[in-house]
């Protein structure tokens, strides 16, 4: 074999981009922003276009941020342009109950004054934040962002993993993340299997403008069907997060807005005063969905491609957040080290880290929507006897508050507004 062949067989394979992302959504886009600003080059890919994407119609979801993924925000210098669009969650109160006889008694109440950080979270709306996000991209020279196409397969070579679009173009990273949501395509591909199963529940999601101020207080009602959570939004406005069984979902979001206002208010009850629709109608379907591995030789899991859990206690971007703080703070800190950050004891090191983490999580939500959705007696008073309880422990109730806000654990930097 001549010098030439020799070399072209064994020359290293050429990398484009230190780290690709497969999924331009909410979790892709701050994990790029977040390997960027600790120096790595990124490739972002998302096959809707950019102006799809920022438009005020895309998502109608309104998020409770804690206070880490507030802090996470504010590390990667986007929360000073948030803030003013956010609303403070001061106080959170939890109660269950039937549609049309208001809560029970026995409810659980957190103050965000037992801790000493400060609100518990704030709220965003989806129509705030991904735009943040998109221009704080468009403004990182080591961004590159490739929309239109889809990866359609992936390839582990020598020193790095190839991605084929499906323009037809290749495109090389040192690791490959999914963010490409519950059905990944990457995990698929890497032979990462999923457990999981569907709730027959669906999320219906608006929001709401009403008579009388919400005070920042956030309240989560159980019934049978399933939990509504009335989340508050600046000014008069809260976003509503109401959970019904799939079948009837259908029902209720085929109405016009009056006979959907007129399901929702005996739901809602009137301590708000009036209420009236102010933006626009969506469903989500619910299930729990776990990836059994999080990593892969070059291949990384991030958010709803990772685990995609029931939004009962409004955690599921949070815990995507804290996946994107620790994913990059560990292949920032290998790369820094001169380490191969697509080598898989480096990306064991994120599941170490967030694995447990997400099983407790996914346990704990599970858990909850089958205690709170169902219309059993005995299950209805062990409930009500259990918020009851917890409410009457002041260490106990702290306990859960600095859980809500996401304090506890061991923090990656960026959850604490610390740069990589």
């Amino acid at each position: 074999m001549d010098n030439a062949r020799r070399s072209a067989i064994f020359r290293p394979m050429s990398i484009d981009h230190d780290v690709l992302i497969a999924g331009g959504g909410l979790n892709g886009s701050a994990l790029a922003l977040a390997l960027a600003s600790g120096g790595l080059t990124v490739g972002l890919i998302d096959p809707t276009p950019r102006d799809r994407r920022a438009a005020p119609d895309f998502d109608g979801r309104g998020y409770a941020l804690a206070l880490t993924s507030v802090r996470l925000l504010g590390a990667l210098g986007l929360w000073e342009g948030l803030a003013e669009r956010s609303q403070p969650i001061l106080e959170i109160k939890v109660s269950d109950g039937r549609a049309g006889e208001g809560p029970s008694p026995m409810v659980l109440h957190f103050d965000h004054a037992e801790i000493e950080e400060g609100p518990m979270g704030h709220m965003v709306e989806d129509r705030h934040l991904r735009p943040a996000l998109l221009d704080a991209i468009d403004a990182e020279p080591r961004i590159t962002q490739i929309t239109g196409p889809t990866v359609v397969a992936q390839d582990e070579r020598d020193g790095g993993i190839v991605a084929t679009l499906s323009d037809g173009r290749t495109v090389s990273a040192g690791v490959l993340v999914g963010c490409d949501g519950k059905t990944s395509s990457v995990a698929s591909r890497a032979g990462i299997r999923r457990t999981g199963w569907r709730y027959g529940q669906t999320a219906l999601v608006t929001s709401v403008e009403h008579d009388k101020p919400h005070e920042g207080i956030a309240h989560q009602f159980f019934m049978p069907e399933g939990p509504l959570a009335i989340l508050p939004l600046p000014s008069n406005r809260s976003s509503i997060v109401w959970t019904e069984r799939t079948e009837r979902a259908g029902r209720i979001n085929a109405l016009d807005d009056a006979g959907y206002l007129a399901v929702l208010r005996p739901r809602f009850g009137d301590f708000l005063g009036d209420i009236r629709l102010v933006g626009d109608r969506f469903t989500y379907p619910l299930q729990l969905s776990l990836a059994n591995v999080f990593v892969a030789p070059r291949v990384a899991l991030v958010g709803d491609a990772a685990h995609a859990v029931h939004p009962i206690a409004g955690q599921g971007l949070n815990a995507g957040l804290k996946d994107v703080a620790a994913l990059a703070e560990i292949l920032t800190d290998a790369h820094r080290r001169g380490e191969d950050i697509g080598r898989i004891d480096v990306l064991e090191r994120y599941q170490r880290w967030r694995r447990f983490d997400v099983a407790t999580l996914a346990l704990a939500t599970d858990g909850f929507n089958r205690l709170f959705s169902n219309d059993n007696p005995l299950l209805r008073f062990v409930r009500d006897l259990g918020l009851a309880a917890v409410n009457a422990l002041p260490e106990m109730r702290r306990g859960l508050i600095r859980e809500a806000a996401g304090l506890t654990g061991d923090l990656p930097r960026l959850l604490t507004g610390r740069p990589l």
